[in-house]
C-alpha cells in the first residue's frame, strides 16, 4: 500500500505530485547513521536477521495501526468470509496451496502467522513437506524488518525445495519502489505530473532506514527476478487490484518477460512508470470490478483472481480518522470474496492492526 506522496480515487491510478527529496524535511532518523547489526537467529529468537530482544532498530519510523474502519453492509460490498483448512490435495498431485498476503516488515506477525498454519516449525523452519506457498509480494516498508522478512522468505524457499514443496514470492510495488531507491537514490524521474525522486518516494511512504544499512546486492537480485504474475490451481496470483497488467503482454510468460527486462535495462524514467502503475489499486471493488477481473482471467488463465495491495479494511468501507473509539479497530479474520466472486483479497492490513493472512486455498465453497 502506497500513501503519502500519492492520493488516490476510486478505481484510478495514483496521483504522483512534484516532488523531490530535498523538497521534504527530512526526519532525524534519516539523518543519523545506523550501526548495522549481524544478528544470530536463534539468539534473537527469529529465524530471520531481526533485531534482538524485541527491541526497535535505530531508524524504525512505526505505522500508525490504529485506524478505525466503519464497514458496510449493503448489496454488492466485499464478503468477509470465515476459512478453514482444506486438506485435499491439489490436481498435480503436489501438497497443498498456501498465499501470503503483505507482510511489509512485520517479521513476528509473519513467523506467528506461518507456525499457526504449520508451515514452519517452532525454529522457523520449513515443516510443510510438498505444500506450496506463494507470497504476493510487499515485503518491505513500514514495519521493522522488512531485510528480516526477505531473509526468512529466501531460506524458506530453500527449505522447501528440498522438502519436495516450494515457496515463491510475486514482485509487489513496494519492491519495485525499493530497488529503485537503491539504485537510483535522488535521480530526477519523470513521474507524469512533475519531477519525483525514488529516494523521497520511498521515505514518504515508509522506507526504513534500517532496511537499507541491510539491504545487500544478493536481496536486489532477489527481488528483481520476481514474477509479478502466475496461476496456481485455476488462482490467477498477483500483487495489485488492477488491470495495469494488461499493458505488458496478453500472457503470464510476457507479462513477467517484460517486468524482467525493464528492470534489467536499469532507466530510472521506465522503471518509475512501472512503478506507477503497480501502484494501481480498487479496480475490481466497485461496478465494473467483475469485467476488470473478467479481463484478467480472459488474457491469463484461471477461475479467480486473488490479490494483495488493497487493505481488506478499506474494501470493506471507509476508514475513519486516527481518533476513533479505542474500540474501534479493522476486523479482519480472514480473506474477502468480492467482485461477484472472482476476487480474493489477501491484505489484512497488517500495518494498521489488522491480521497478516496466510490462507490454503481453494477457499471451502
Amino acid at each position: 500500500m502506497v500513501e503519502g506522496s500519492m492520493t488516490q480515487g476510486a478505481g484510478q491510478g495514483p496521483v504522483v505530485r512534484t516532488a523531490t527529496l530535498r523538497d521534504f524535511r527530512v526526519p532525524p532518523y534519516a539523518q543519523v547513521p545506523v550501526q548495522s547489526q549481524s544478528v544470530d537467529p536463534g539468539q534473537a529468537g527469529h529465524p530471520g536477521n531481526a533485531f534482538p530482544e524485541g527491541e526497535p532498530p535505530e531508524g524504525y519510523t512505526p505505522t500508525e495501526r490504529d485506524l478505525p474502519v466503519i464497514t458496510r453492509g449493503g448489496p454488492g460490498d466485499t464478503v468477509q468470509v470465515q476459512v478453514a483448512l482444506d486438506e485435499r490435495p491439489s490436481p498435480d498431485g503436489l501438497g497443498p496451496l498456501y498465499v501470503v498476503g503483505d507482510v511489509h516488515g512485520y517479521l513476528d506477525e509473519l513467523v506467528a502467522a506461518l507456525t499457526e498454519k504449520g508451515l514452519i516449525d517452532s525454529e522457523g523452519r520449513w515443516s510443510a513437506g510438498n505444500s506450496r506457498l506463494w507470497f504476493l509480494g510487499d515485503f518491505t516498508d513500514r514495519g521493522p524488518d522488512g531485510i528480516g522478512v526477505i531473509d526468512l522468505v529466501m531460506r524458506l524457499s530453500a527449505e522447501a525445495a528440498a522438502a519436495g514443496g516450494y515457496c515463491k514470492a510475486l514482485m509487489g510495488n513496494h519492491e519495485l519502489l525499493l530497488i529503485g531507491a537503491k539504485r537510483f537514490g535522488d535521480t530526477p524521474v519523470n513521474s507524469g505530473a512533475g519531477t519525483a525522486t525514488f529516494q523521497a518516494a520511498w521515505l514518504l511512504n515508509g522506507g526504513q532506514k534500517y532496511d537499507m544499512d541491510r539491504l545487500q546486492e544478493v536481496h536486489l537480485q532477489w527481488m528483481a527476478r520476481l514474477d509479478a504474475i502466475v496461476e496456481e490451481d485455476s488462482h490467477l496470483l498477483l500483487h495489485s487490484d488492477t488491470t495495469a497488467y494488461l499493458e505488458y503482454g496478453s500472457t503470464i510468460e510476457d507479462v513477467n518477460d517484460a517486468v524482467h527486462e525493464i528492470l534489467t535495462r536499469n532507466d530510472a524514467d521506465e522503471c518509475w512508470d512501472l512503478f506507477r502503475k503497480f501502484t494501481k489499486r480498487f479496480a475490481f471493488r466497485d461496478e465494473g470490478g467483475p469485467q476488470a477481473v473478467r479481463e484478467l482471467l480472459s488474457a491469463y488463465g484461471g477461475t479467480r483472481v486473488v490479490h494483495g495491495h488493497s487493505p481488506i479494511p478499506y474494501l470493506l468501507g471507509e476508514v475513519g480518522t486516527e481518533d476513533g473509539e479505542d474500540g474501534e479497530r479493522p476486523v479482519v479474520e480472514g480473506p474477502h470474496v468480492y467482485a461477484d466472486d472472482l476476487a480474493i483479497a489477501m491484505d489484512g492490513g497488517v500495518t494498521m492492526a489488522g491480521k497478516l493472512l496466510v490462507q490454503q486455498l481453494p477457499l471451502p465453497s
